[in-house]
């Protein structure tokens, strides 16, 4: 892979490019009971053993008729009655209808269901008030599914729409990939846990709570490294021990350019660098690579840094990794910006904003205020990210922007 020879910030689209350029889906696979699979990717088609439905059947609450049999008269007489689950069992004969509910078995003898409605009984006598048309209100055999369909394709994320499709099929065991496992840890010395008092100079660690949190939205497998110091030999020992455990190791931290930032000097010994540095804000300094095995990202420090590269970056690469041939990247849309939003040409910014659709049918949207890298409070008050193009610059309201509603993994 190499040193990334490119001058300069490397766009964010040729950032994500280059990664899924390298990185190929984990082949491993395992086959699980269908209620656990929500949320694994498919590593076969599901194809059909059976026609859904099995048999033809009524769409509606009514009486099943021979369509032929009207022709001559209005009135026929009821020979029995067909539940889901429990059929008219013989033929119906010509001069004969039959009582039908929805879900249940087209008799023998007939084609056409007639609504309750559009009926009148008189003892066994039923007197039809409307001329059907032949195969109204039923379903005939495989008229959702065929069998030997492909019914949901490999490559597919499982969720509560896939799930009862399938239960439908009888398939009660499904192959899925592997989970793709995740080692992550935060650096850096004024990084404290949660619950223990802070000294002058300290913060909490933060970064792994929305890291673990975007990582299971994922679908991935995590190990949880804790916080290591700034300093290269516990760096490295973490860096031995994440890279013999998981397929990808993710930093928070570290990949600057201070004089404590150890991460990519080790990235550098122990492995390859394949590019440094983006043109994206909040993230630039985002630092992709390998060592020996092991996909290495490493996010910056700052906390909405941190969430958005991982967002932005590492969730595609994640997905192709996981073998998700049918991820989408998050839906983009126009806005019409309601505040103005202050940018420099230089790096495409990811601003957090508040979108709501006005009375005109419009999407409008606003800033969160402050853009800080540090300003989490932003990302908890945003429901869409503003992005602002490489070279534009300071935006008037009025203008139009183009804004990302945050995907599921976000909620």
């Amino acid at each position: 892979m190499g040193v990334c020879e490119a001058p300069g910030l490397m766009p964010v689209e040729e950032a994500i490019q280059r990664m899924l350029d390298v990185v190929q889906p984990i082949s491993h696979t395992t086959h699980l009971p269908l209620e656990e699979t929500l949320g694994r990717v498919l590593a076969a088609d599901v194809i059909s053993p059976i026609n859904v439905p099995p048999f033809a059947n009524s769409a509606m609450d009514g009486y099943a008729v021979k369509r032929a049999g009207l022709d001559a008269r209005d009135t026929l007489t009821l020979a029995g009655q067909s539940f889901a689950g429990t059929p008219f069992s013989g033929e119906c004969q010509p001069g004969q209808c039959i009582r039908i509910m929805t879900g249940a078995e087209l008799p023998a003898g007939t084609d056409t269901v007639i609504m309750q409605e559009e009926t009148e009984a008189n003892g066994d006598q039923i007197r039809f008030l409307v001329r059907p048309h032949a195969g109204d209100n039923v379903r005939p055999v495989g008229d959702d599914i065929h069998l030997g369909e492909i019914v949901v394709a490999k490559g597919t994320r499982m969720t509560a729409r896939e799930l009862p499709l399938i239960a439908s099929l009888g398939i009660a065991e499904i192959p899925v990939f592997m989970r793709p496992k995740v080692a992550f840890f935060s650096t850096g010395d004024e990084l404290r846990p949660l619950g223990e008092p802070l000294a002058a100079g300290q913060i909490y660690d933060s970064n792994r709570y929305g890291i673990r949190a975007l990582l299971k939205q994922f679908g991935c497998e995590v190990l949880d490294l804790g916080i290591i110091p700034d300093d290269p030999a516990q760096l490295d020992a973490a860096f031995t021990q994440a890279t013999s455990a998981a397929d990808v190791l993710i930093t928070s931290g570290g990949v600057s350019v201070g004089e404590a930032d150890y991460t990519k000097d080790i990235l550098t010994k122990q492995g390859e660098v394949g590019f440094w540095k983006i043109a994206m804000k909040p993230g630039k300094p985002f630092a992709f690579g390998k060592v020996n095995e092991t996909w290495f990202c490493g996010l910056p420090g700052n906390p909405v840094s941190a969430m958005l590269t991982l967002y932005q970056i590492v969730q595609p690469m994640l997905a192709q990794l996981s073998g998700h041939t049918q991820y989408q990247a998050p839906q983009r849309l126009p806005a019409v910006a309601g505040t103005v939003f202050k940018k420099r040409p230089g790096r495409t910014d990811f601003q957090r904003g508040i979108y709501r659709v006005n009375a005109q049918g419009q999407i409008e949207v606003v800033t969160t205020g402050n853009q800080g890298s540090g300003a989490f409070s932003s990302m908890h008050q945003a429901n869409c990210l503003v992005i602002l193009e490489q070279d534009r610059g300071k935006v008037q309201p009025g203008e139009i922007v183009t804004i990302e509603p945050f995907n599921a993994t976000m909620h």
